[in-house]
């Protein structure tokens, strides 16, 4: 535990850290309005449902818990990473306001209705606010896991851990038919280039999660 606080003190009084957890603050909470923007958007110009050769050979399954507590489950444990690994917060950060930003403009692009059969899906009033009916391409509940295995790469344990994330999460949507086939499939290739421009765009931070040594 001191060594995790020394960490904290290290990094909490250098004034570059600050500013850039601060940044990632910022894009993070701007993707997040971007995100209800965008949802509000494509649900209530959702045109007629399509055929998907996938959801068609799946039944539907009941997975609201895999998909709501699972997802509360995967928050947790990022967070208790971020406590335990400082140095990532500013990276994390900016990369998943990114994530969040460019899959807001992709929903917003595109307005096709969800699959007829689907599980009954009721969102509480918090996951109202971030999940939508219409904001199906690409799946975040695939790529976000994603996104932070690859963050997290040099680290095998938490390189598999958040894959493991990724493809339970894949599933669960799948099985509910709460995403298309193409929603899954495309998360991996989308995100995967988000990544590299995560590292362009923020190198310094990039780097600081590199650093073995804090």
């Amino acid at each position: 535990m001191k060594r995790i606080l020394r960490r904290h003190s290290d990094l909490w009084h250098r004034k570059d850290f600050l500013l850039s957890v601060l940044w990632g603050i910022l894009l993070l909470g701007a993707g997040m309005v971007a995100n209800y923007a965008a949802g509000v958007y494509a649900t209530a110009k959702a045109s007629n449902a399509v055929t998907d050769i996938v959801l068609d050979f799946l039944p539907v399954m009941n997975v609201d818990l895999l998909f709501i507590e699972g997802s509360v489950v995967f928050i947790l444990f990022l967070v208790i990473i971020l406590f335990l690994q400082p140095k990532h917060l500013p990276f994390v950060l900016k990369s998943i306001g990114l994530f969040v930003l460019i899959r807001s403009f992709s929903v917003s692009l595109t307005h096709i209705g969800p699959f007829p059969e689907q599980i009954d899906f009721s969102p509480g009033s918090i996951t109202k606010l971030i999940i939508f009916p219409g904001d199906l391409f690409f799946s975040g509940h695939t790529g976000l896991p994603f996104l932070l295995s690859l963050i997290f790469w040099d680290d095998r344990r938490l390189r598999y851990t958040f894959l493991g994330f990724s493809v339970l999460f894949a599933a669960t949507v799948l099985l509910g038919h709460l995403h298309y086939s193409i929603d899954i499939f495309a998360a991996y290739f989308v995100t995967y280039t988000i990544f590299h421009i995560a590292t362009l765009a923020f190198r310094k931070d990039a780097e600081r999660s590199r650093m073995e040594h804090l």
